[in-house]
């Protein structure tokens, strides 16, 4: 990749923390995702990784791709909104799921629905 020696640093040292930082958030994800205990706490990790890592890294990518190419690369905007919309939508319908399987289970793990308040009295 011959054109990567020619990246100036102005454009190569953004690129490369913003690589980091979104690397770094996915990774943090993946450990929630792995150590947390239950399926509940696991379902918030993973969304770390996938917004704001999936984020930076694509920032870095029109960062590179824009300089090298001398336009600007939008099709990244689309990955990033379809990932971003997509990712918090599923996990919601995933803990929905598992939450209306363990009530009818009667797991121990779900926390009770909180009591509906008495209707108040006509005079």
């Amino acid at each position: 990749m011959i054109w990567m020696q020619n990246l100036p640093l102005w454009v190569a040292l953004p690129a490369a923390l913003l690589v980091v930082a979104g690397s770094t958030l996915t990774l943090l994800g993946t450990l929630g995702l792995v150590t947390l205990k239950s399926f509940y706490d696991r379902l918030h990790a993973p969304t770390l990784g996938t917004s704001w890592g999936t984020a930076a890294i694509l920032l870095a990518s029109m960062l590179v791709f824009g300089w090298t190419e001398g336009r600007l690369v939008l099709h990244e905007l689309v990955i990033g909104i379809f990932v971003m919309v997509t990712t918090p939508v599923t996990l919601m319908l995933l803990g929905r799921a598992a939450l209306y399987r363990d009530r009818g289970e009667g797991s121990a793990e779900v926390p009770e629905a909180p009591p509906e308040p008495a209707p108040a009295e006509q005079p």
